[in-house]
């Protein structure tokens, strides 16, 4: 009786889980399409849908991002792992936005084959992305301790930290920092800091500026790939919410300034036209756009900059071998 009772409330939590996820989705849409500029949140690109067209755009010869951070984790694993490691204590390892964990599995081999006591949670919104993580993970390092957190990265990072009270060491790979304005970049690891002590440390993959066609390429691919992969989004929301858009109206722009290193992402509407979503209507104009995403490339002393001003001090940075991408090592300061 007991087992099928929880059984019953773990099926129930769910149900509230999916009910909330979904409500948040509607209002985060109906917000941001009603908002002026119209704008939507990347981070819903990721559905089924999303995490393969995303795998797609990794292996896309153009996108050079995976490639310099995978450089770094292939090829320079140990310096990682000196620079996360501290007198061989116990340690939880957060990955914030985990997804498929392609590069930070050369991490975890190394440290489970050098016999780190450490206990590994992938955070993602992703609950299908963060299945096939664990179902991977698990045939792969068979001995590893895997705590899957499927939510939002601030409040899955409070439950890790009440999870226990072992040393954090967070990843956020990918140029992900490079997802948020720079206000919005502040903003997100000064509250970082506010939930980490002072033995804590945070990595961080920061995409470096360069030439603006090298950029402007990788988000902007012949194969329209990227393209497809932003008008998912639109397509999630006729399957999910009730929407109506036609996605053949609507056409992925893409730019880069490199003076300010912004690269954003719109959806441009052709035509004059009526998208309904549940009951409400939302009109758009001919030409008028969505902002979809920005991809933020930054300066050394971008970074430098930024973990000042956030409560950090960098300990050290580990380079790819062609100096377009680093992964930065912050210590809190308290």
């Amino acid at each position: 009786m007991t087992i099928y009772m929880n059984l019953q409330l773990t099926k129930e939590s769910k149900k509230r889980s999916e009910k909330n996820n979904s409500e948040n989705f509607l209002n985060d849409v109906l917000n941001g399409l009603h908002s002026n500029p119209k704008h939507l949140s990347s981070k819903y690109f990721y559905d089924k849908k999303g995490d393969e067209l995303f795998q797609k755009i990794m292996a896309m010869p153009e996108y050079y991002l995976t490639r310099c951070e995978l450089d770094i984790f292939k090829n320079k694993t140990e310096e990682l792992a000196k620079g996360i490691r501290s007198n061989h204590e116990p340690f939880d390892l957060i990955e914030l936005g985990a997804g498929d964990a392609m590069k930070s599995t050369y991490l975890l081999k190394h440290l489970t084959e050098k016999g780190t006591d450490f206990t590994y949670m992938p955070i993602d919104i992703s609950g299908n992305i963060l299945s096939v993580l664990e179902n991977n993970l698990k045939m792969q390092l068979p001995d590893i301790n895997i705590t899957p957190l499927e939510g939002e990265y601030f409040q899955m990072l409070k439950k890790a930290m009440k999870l226990s009270s072992r040393r954090k060491v967070i990843l956020f790979l990918g140029g992900n920092i490079g997802n948020m304005t720079r206000k919005e970049a502040e903003k997100f690891c000064a509250s970082l800091h506010q939930l980490l002590n002072i033995e804590d440390i945070v990595l961080i993959g920061f995409d470096l500026k360069k030439n603006p066609f090298t950029v402007l390429n990788a988000y902007s691919d012949k194969s329209g790939i990227t393209a497809e992969f932003n008008l998912n989004l639109l397509s999630r929301i006729n399957r999910e919410l009730g929407g109506n858009f036609n996605i053949e109206q609507f056409e992925h722009y893409e730019s880069y300034d490199p003076i300010t290193g912004a690269c954003r992402s719109f959806l441009i509407s052709l035509k004059n036209q009526q998208v309904k979503i549940g009951k409400e209507t939302i009109d758009f104009a001919e030409n008028e756009v969505i902002d979809m995403e920005v991809s933020q490339k930054f300066s050394k002393s971008d970074i430098e900059y930024l973990a000042e001003r956030s409560g950090f001090s960098i300990a050290g940075e580990i380079s790819d071998s062609k100096d377009w991408f680093v992964d930065s090592i912050w210590k809190v300061n308290k």
